[in-house]
């Protein structure tokens, strides 16, 4: 398998995370597939478009390189349930979102090659996110995690009707200081063109769980984008819409702008 991820140091206390926009596959993984599983049609897509102001404005970016159908890097290695009582789309997901299989019958992973891609993908990636935000909160005091996201703005079998265009996920208050999600929920209310709804069907997952401990200086929030606000279709081949993706560009630098003038306190 190529690098896992590519990784370029920020000089800024933010440090942005892009699980899912990769589609690598491991050697052999693609004959194994059905047609619907190598569209990988649970992509985030063009996330490092979205997000290509980060690096300017000084903070790290993390991106996976490998699709979640090998992985998924926003679920814990014990793949312990994220919303309990509803689909869980696993550590090493066998159907899509939409409940298609992803693997031919009889294909899927088995335990031990499950582990191996935890071990080989998984692992170092998580590595990487903890030795990165310490060396930030060492360094400055604190540091605040962003884990980026898109998903399709429908999809009945994880949630009711059509999602808000943009979704914060803070674990209900608790990955990160209280002023911050304030300050990042009125730059989100204060734009118009943007639905937007906080702690709402995604309130986070693993990564934002996991390293959220502002008690101990490390904040992290989850921004969830619908689709629909920068693709011109859903659907294969996913087609970008250049003009919506400039202007949604123009919201995630903003909230990012918040978050990097955000301090502990203050």
């Amino acid at each position: 398998m190529t690098d896992v991820f590519s990784f370029v140091p920020g000089t800024m206390p933010v440090l942005v995370t892009l699980p899912h926009s990769g589609c690598h596959l491991t050697p052999g993984m693609e004959k194994r597939m059905t047609e619907r599983g190598r569209q990988l049609p649970d992509t985030d897509w063009y996330m490092e478009h979205l997000y290509a102001g980060a690096l300017s404005k000084g903070m790290g970016v993390l991106k996976a390189h490998h699709s979640r159908y090998v992985v998924d890097l926003n679920r814990g290695a014990d793949d312990a349930a994220l919303y309990p009582g509803r689909p869980s789309t696993g550590l090493v997901p066998s159907l899509t979102f939409d409940g298609r299989p992803i693997y031919r019958s009889g294909q899927e992973p088995d335990e031990s090659e499950i582990a191996e891609r935890r071990e080989a993908c998984w692992r170092p990636y998580h590595d990487a996110v903890s030795a990165e935000l310490e060396r930030l909160r060492q360094k400055w005091g604190w540091a605040v995690l962003w884990d980026g996201h898109s998903i399709k703005s429908t999809i009945p079998r994880l949630f009711e009707g059509t999602l808000p265009d943009l979704n914060l996920g803070t674990n209900s208050g608790q990955s990160c200081a209280g002023e911050l999600q304030a300050r990042l929920e009125r730059r989100l209310a204060g734009n118009a063109a943007y639905s937007h709804v906080v702690n709402g069907r995604f309130r986070g997952g693993y990564t934002t769980r996991h390293y959220g401990q502002p008690e101990h200086g490390i904040h992290a929030v989850q921004l969830e984008i619908a689709q629909s606000t920068y693709l011109r279709s859903e659907e294969a081949p996913w087609p970008i819409d250049l003009e919506k993706a400039v202007r949604l560009s123009r919201m995630i630098d903003g909230l990012l702008e918040t978050a990097l003038c955000w301090r502990p306190g203050k």
